[in-house]
């Protein structure tokens, strides 16, 4: 599977197009690999992962309140996963009370370090580890309290006990002591974050309303993805599924970069087919007809803010000088090494994307492909 926490529909696909300047087409180049060098990089933004470390602590040892274990232990079994601020809020126990203002602490603490606003509200999320945990989720049972690893690799995760003790969890197997897994809402983060991407973009003056002839047009011509697939390794038991997004880059109307970003929510896992017919690139938005995508996957430890900054940092630098140039590039280039292990990760790639662009298109990198049409968005 491709990965995701809480509803954990993630995977992040940052799709950024850049378009032909001219009529000379250079060669792809493909985008970069995962880089095996990279093994020195965190699993996860280290600040992140320290204040959900601190919040799984404090809460296993709250679990020895029964009453408050019981409340959690309804909840966990009631659903996929259960906002912790939220549980807190309404707790009638003291252990869960006590807890409420760290939650909400830590929840703040964790938005600014994703670059997100502190209108995101909650984020912290808990879920039991695995199905078959739930046999062993009884009244007696003190469930230890897991923090989920980003890295799809990870051979251990950190788990807290009544006690406040750490112990090593293998993720080889699924543990035969019922355990919680608390992670960060992946799906309400990425949209936090989609929305902070594109306010850096148009307050740098990379995307704005389109400046086209649409409506003198009766409408507009776009590239629609009819098929989709991406392929990945299979997802251990600790994760769920993925987030996505697309970012859409190329030269304006007005000759400058330009860049628009696109939410993907159906893509949950590899190794399935989805058939959106979502629109991906609405090309009267651009001056050249040529398109690169870049895919990537999202993690906890993303920064929105820092991505957006290296992003639009890139693309100011590029001008329209007539002649093909592959936008793609300069944003990649500008994104720290360590994004493209965990932070979000690079998936796949795609280059020469034309409005009549139609069928199959496998990735640069043989992992995904896509089938597109083109298909003309016709006024009311």
């Amino acid at each position: 599977m491709v990965s995701r926490s809480s509803k954990r529909r993630g995977l992040l696909v940052g799709v950024m197009l850049s378009a032909v300047v001219g009529g000379t087409v250079q060669p792809a180049i493909a985008a970069p690999p995962r880089d095996a060098g990279d093994q020195a990089a965190p699993s996860r933004t280290s600040a992140v992962g320290a204040a959900e470390q601190e919040i799984a602590r404090t809460l296993s040892v709250s679990l020895r309140d029964p009453r408050w274990r019981a409340q959690v232990r309804a909840a966990a079994l009631g659903t996929e996963d259960v906002d912790l601020q939220a549980l807190t809020g309404r707790a009638t126990a003291a252990g869960g009370r006590d807890l409420h203002s760290s939650v909400v602490a830590a929840d703040r603490r964790i938005a600014g370090l994703k670059g997100l606003p502190a209108s995101t509200g909650s984020l912290l999320r808990v879920r039991l580890g695995a199905p078959s945990m739930r046999s062993g989720l009884t009244a007696g049972a003190t469930p230890w309290i897991a923090v989920a690893a980003t890295a799809d690799d990870a051979r251990s995760l950190t788990a807290y006990d009544s006690q406040g003790r750490a112990h090593v969890v293998d993720t080889a197997r699924v543990p035969d002591r019922p355990l919680y897994v608390l992670d960060i809402d992946v799906t309400k983060a990425h949209r936090a974050g989609l929305r902070v991407l594109q306010h850096a973009f148009v307050d740098k003056g990379l995307a704005s309303r389109p400046k086209t002839t649409a409506a003198a047009n009766g409408g507009w011509w776009a590239t629609k993805v009819t098929a989709v697939e991406v392929n990945d390794d299979e997802e251990p038991w600790f994760k769920g599924a993925a987030e996505m997004f697309s970012l859409v880059t190329g030269f304006g109307q007005d000759g400058a970069a330009r860049v628009d970003s696109v939410d993907m929510p159906y893509l949950d896992y590899d190794g399935t087919v989805y058939y959106p017919n979502q629109i991906l690139v609405n090309w009267s938005n651009y001056k050249y007809d040529l398109a690169d995508v870049v895919m990537m996957e999202d993690d906890d430890g993303t920064n929105y803010r820092a991505l957006a900054e290296a992003i639009t940092t890139a693309l100011l630098t590029v001008t329209d000088q007539g002649t093909y140039i592959p936008l793609v590039n300069a944003v990649l280039s500008a994104i720290p090494d360590s994004w493209f292990t965990d932070d979000p990760d690079y998936v796949e790639s795609w280059y020469t994307l034309a409005q009549s662009s139609t069928g199959r298109l496998n990735g640069a990198s043989g992992n995904g492909w896509m089938t597109v049409e083109p298909y003309f968005v016709s006024e009311l």
